[in-house]
């Protein structure tokens, strides 16, 4: 049977993912998670409800098609363990997985009333560090749907080297406030669409902490983690913001965007860095 058009294409799009998911994951992760859950009163991102001292996710592959995720730690794995097997040929099956080169992780494509939990892993990269927030809302009543517990690990890499801690800033304000202004570029990602070749960067002239600090909770965690999540969600599009500061010049950006049905509509990757002095 003669393949159309699109498929060989597709098919590269899909083998880069697979590549690129290799090149970010593999590694022996180890660092506390601390979990803020909603509480009656609301949530308090200065003290976690749940401290885990030690998650560890060791991944490793066999060859060049095939390898093992092996979590401990873990907040809803019986036991707070799972294994699973890693495979080319099943990855992304759900297509809700992406990856930028030094950034990755997995998405709900759909944040409506009638899931059952909806949420968003960002994972962002520097040298032999990984630094992770993981943002689950859930369904009410009502048909709204509302944040319900933010995690993050401060995830460090136990084969050879260890990247040292970061040292942390007071707030998210002060996070935000020490990037503005600083230029960057920005990699998109829509899903079902994985490119077989690097998109173009888009230039972006300044960052904006107004741009980012969208929703009521902006908020900073450990390893210089950041993000921006509404309550509950709004009517129509929104977007969520996950960043990191990984180093004292190199900020990146996380922004999901979400249309009127509130479908998963882009992945966007923007990194920025202070301006050269002329």
């Amino acid at each position: 049977m003669e393949r159309p058009p699109g498929s060989d294409r597709e098919a590269l799009g899909q083998k880069r993912q697979w590549e690129l998911n290799r090149a970010n994951f593999d590694g022996h992760w180890q660092g506390p998670t601390r979990w803020y859950l909603r509480q009656p009163s609301g949530f308090d991102f200065q003290r976690p409800s749940l401290d885990i001292p030690q998650s560890t996710y060791a991944i490793a592959f066999s060859d060049a098609d095939h390898g093992t995720w092996h979590g401990t730690g873990l907040r809803f794995a019986p036991g707070n363990e799972r294994i699973l097997p890693l495979s080319r040929n099943t990855y992304n099956s759900s297509g809700s997985c992406w990856q930028f080169p030094g950034a990755g992780g997995q998405s709900s494509l759909t944040m409506t009333g009638d899931v059952a939990r909806c949420g968003h892993e960002i994972n962002l990269f520097s040298g032999r560090s990984r630094s992770m927030l993981i943002a689950l809302f859930e369904p009410m009543s009502d048909g709204s749907v509302q944040l319900e517990s933010v995690g993050a690990t401060a995830f460090r890499c136990q084969r050879g080297s260890i990247d040292p801690p970061r040292g942390p800033l007071a707030s998210a304000d002060e996070l935000l406030e020490r990037v503005c202004g600083w230029p960057g570029e920005r990699h998109v990602l829509e899903p079902g669409v994985w490119p077989e070749e690097p998109s173009a960067a888009a230039p972006i002239t300044g960052f904006e902490p107004a741009a980012f600090a969208l929703h009521c909770h902006t908020a900073a965690f450990d390893d210089n983690l950041v993000c921006s999540l509404p309550d509950r969600l709004p009517a129509g599009p929104f977007q969520l913001q996950f960043g990191c500061l990984l180093r004292a010049d190199h900020f990146a950006q996380v922004c999901l965007s979400f249309d009127a049905a509130h479908h998963l509509s882009r992945w966007e990757l923007s990194r920025h860095q202070p301006p050269r002095a002329p």
